[in-house]
C-alpha cells in the first residue's frame, strides 16, 4: 500500500501485533469497498423530499430521542433486561487492541465456508515497523498462515494472517456456530453418474478452463442500474421488457450435454431446463427427447 493512499484511508482499528515476546504498532484497513455501488433515498413522490426516519414507542406511539435508547435483551415476550453502554463496556475483552498470534497452520487447512472480511494490517508508524518485516518474512517463508483473534466494533472474531503485498492480509473468520449444517440440504445419495455423461462433461470442463481474472467479473444489476438513472436523467422513457420465453426448451441431458460439447461452450445464453431420465432408460438406447417446446 502506497504511503500516499494510506494517508488517504482511516484505519478501521489500531493496535498492536503479538507473536510471543515480540509486538509492534499496526493499524487495520478495509481491504474491500461499496463506495462505487448506487444507493438510494427514499422519497416523498408528491413533495419529492427525502424522507426523515424516526424512532418510535412500539406502544405508545411517541418519537423517541435515539440518544436516551439504551440496548435490551428479550427474555420472555415484551419482557426486556435492560443494558446501558457503562455495563456493556464492563465486559470489554482485555484484547481489544491485541492481535495475539496463537498458532501457525497451512491456508488449505482452512474450510472455505469459514473466510470471512478482509482487511489490510500494516505497520503503524515507524517504531515497530522491524518487528512487523520479520514477522511477515517469516510467515511467506514458511508459506504458513497465523491464526489469531482480533476484537472489532465490540465482538471478538478469530481471524487468519497471511502474507501480501509486502504487508499482511487480515482476515476474519467466522465461528463454528455460525455454519449451518448441510444435513436436510444436500442429498447424501445421489445418483452414480453415467460413465458417457461423466466423460462428456468433463470434456467440457476441460474445454472451458481458463485462468481466474476478477477484472471480468462485473456486477450487471449495478450497471443497468446506471443506465438507468442516466436515461432517467436524459428523461427518456423506460420500460420493462418481458422476457423471451420462445427460445427455451426441455432437452434430455445427454443430447444437452453433446450439444454443449459441440458448441465448445461458447454459446450459453440462456440456460436450458433438464428432464431427469426415467428409470431404465440408461440400458435403453439414447435418443434426443422427442418432447421439444416450440
Amino acid at each position: 500500500m502506497a504511503k500516499a493512499q494510506r494517508k488517504a484511508m482511516r484505519p478501521t482499528w489500531e493496535g498492536h501485533l503479538r507473536l510471543s515476546l515480540v509486538t509492534c504498532p499496526v493499524a487495520l484497513y478495509t481491504a474491500t469497498e461499496r463506495a462505487a455501488d448506487v444507493h438510494f433515498n427514499l422519497i416523498n413522490p408528491k413533495t419529492k423530499n427525502r424522507i426523515r426516519m424516526q424512532t418510535v414507542d412500539a406502544v405508545t406511539g411517541r418519537a423517541v430521542d435515539r440518544a436516551d435508547l439504551v440496548k435490551g435483551y428479550e427474555v420472555s415476550k415484551n419482557k426486556y433486561i435492560l443494558l446501558d453502554k457503562d455495563e456493556l463496556n464492563a465486559v470489554k475483552l482485555e484484547s481489544t487492541r491485541i492481535i495475539d498470534i496463537q498458532e501457525f497452520v497451512d491456508a488449505d487447512a482452512i474450510d472455505r465456508i469459514y473466510w470471512d472480511q478482509p482487511y489490510y494490517l500494516a505497520p503503524a508508524g515507524k517504531t515497530g515497523i522491524e518487528a512487523f518485516a520479520v514477522i511477515q518474512a517469516a510467515m511467506k517463508k514458511q508459506g504458513k498462515v497465523a491464526l489469531g483473534r482480533l476484537v472489532l466494533h465490540q465482538r471478538e472474531h478469530p481471524c487468519a494472517l497471511e502474507p501480501r503485498d509486502g504487508g499482511i492480509l487480515l482476515t476474519t473468520l467466522r465461528s463454528h456456530d455460525e455454519i449451518r449444517s448441510s444435513a436436510g440440504i444436500f442429498d447424501r445419495h445421489l445418483p452414480k453418474p453415467e460413465a458417457g455423461m461423466l466423460d462428456i462433461a468433463e470434456k467440457i470442463i476441460a474445454q472451458q478452463e481458463a485462468a481466474f481474472d476478477p477484472t471480468r467479473f462485473k456486477d450487471r444489476y449495478e450497471e443497468a442500474l446506471r443506465e438507468l438513472i442516466a436515461r432517467k436523467k436524459k428523461g427518456q422513457p423506460v420500460t420493462a421488457e418481458e422476457p423471451d420465453q420462445k427460445d427455451e426448451k426441455i432437452v434430455d441431458l445427454m443430447a444437452a450435454l453433446r450439444d454443449s460439447l459441440k458448441g465448445n461452450g461458447a454459446a450459453r445464453a440462456k440456460a436450458e431446463r433438464f428432464l431427469a431420465a426415467p428409470k431404465g432408460a440408461a440400458k435403453a438406447k439414447r435418443k434426443p427427447s422427442p418432447r421439444r417446446a416450440a
